[in-house]
């Protein structure tokens, strides 16, 4: 598995920003070879944080190419700024099924 984490610090509203970008994202997203799963996290102070998982390295930067395209032309009012990006492989996996991996 493999996580990519885009960080935003200047968002004038990171419930707006999520919604708007619900439909959109999510489209690109489920179109997406590799997709597992995504999450926004509103950390306050104008911190949206946003996460997606795939099941490796190559899907989710191409997602990420295609997701950040449709937030610089659809989201661009929010003035949202070029995102903090970290990614790597996900070493551990722990499900509430009691079920886990390590790599």
């Amino acid at each position: 598995m493999y996580m990519l984490i885009r960080k935003y610090t200047k968002v004038r509203s990171v419930a707006d920003a999520a919604r708007r970008a619900r439909s959109g994202v999510g489209q690109i997203l489920r179109q997406s070879p590799g997709f597992r799963s995504y999450y926004v996290l509103d950390a306050g102070d104008g911190v949206g944080i946003a996460v997606m998982i795939f099941d490796d390295r190559e899907s989710a930067n191409a997602a990420n190419d295609k997701v950040l395209a449709f937030v610089q032309a659809s989201l661009h009012d929010l003035d949202l700024g070029v995102p903090e990006i970290t990614t790597g492989e996900v070493l551990v996996n722990i499900e509430p099924d009691g079920s886990s991996s390590i790599r």
